[in-house]
């Protein structure tokens, strides 16, 4: 489904963006897998068949001027790039009272200014050369419906208006699309409080656990060509959890 697309996927070494990669490798594409921890990029590069397919690159997507020096290196080594997933994220299970200044910066400059400066300079490079493109931004259903850590929240609503502006920025070259999962089981499960996790669960009118491959699935649709026709969407993917 993604034979010849070239791709970037940022949060690529644990979780949800892991299991992307993955998938994208097996459907044919060509894989760019950025993650801030370098041990994990390695072994994720270890764990992976198709590794030819596979490059890795230690980036700090709140980093600016390490987003510039990546891009460098991406038009120096894979200029004909042609899709971008934004999916790193933190998620710190704080209430908005406990939270410090520090915090707060370090949440937003992972979760929106990674965001920000990955699709900027994306659709700055596929725009100005007039090349079809791809994105596909990592929400929440907690951007949707609010979050325990209503830092987090917050961050993952502002993907939603990134993604439909953005869309319109990039038209008619790059489509742009978010993904809004419930919970997921990855680690970072682990830190929802347990009033929350039952309150999702209450909703759901499907009794099977949204897993990474679940969320990977949708990820590879959009990235595709049968997606062609749809931008400036979110897809939810909840269970039925909450209904639209």
């Amino acid at each position: 489904m993604l034979k010849h697309r070239k791709l970037i996927v940022t949060g690529a070494a644990s979780g949800i963006g892991k299991e992307i990669v993955k998938q994208c490798l097996h459907e044919g594409a060509s894989v760019i897998a950025c993650d801030i921890n370098d041990h994990s990029l390695y072994d994720l590069k270890q764990s992976t068949d198709d590794c030819y397919d596979l490059h890795t690159y230690q980036l700090d997507v709140s980093n600016y001027e390490e987003v510039v020096k990546f891009f460098v290196y991406v038009e120096a080594e894979h200029a004909d790039i042609d899709g971008l997933v934004n999916n790193a994220g933190i998620y710190l299970a704080k209430n908005i009272l406990d939270y410090k200044v520090d915090e707060i910066d370090k949440v937003l400059d992972i979760n929106v200014k990674g965001f920000i400066y990955l699709s900027q300079m994306f659709g700055k490079k596929l725009c100005e050369s007039q090349r079809k493109g791809v994105i596909v931004n990592m929400s929440s259903v907690s951007g949707m419906e609010g979050s325990s850590d209503a830092i987090y929240g917050l961050s993952k609503a502002a993907i939603l208006g990134l993604t439909k502006s953005c869309a319109m920025n990039f038209s008619p070259y790059i489509r742009v699309n978010a993904v809004a999962p419930t919970m997921v089981n990855t680690p970072m499960m682990g830190t929802i409080p347990d009033w929350r996790k039952e309150e999702y669960v209450s909703h759901q009118l499907i009794n099977t656990p949204v897993l990474p491959e679940d969320v990977a699935d949708t990820v590879v649709f959009l990235l595709s060509d049968k997606a062609k026709h749809y931008t400036g969407a979110t897809f939810d993917i909840n269970n039925g959890g909450y209904l639209r």
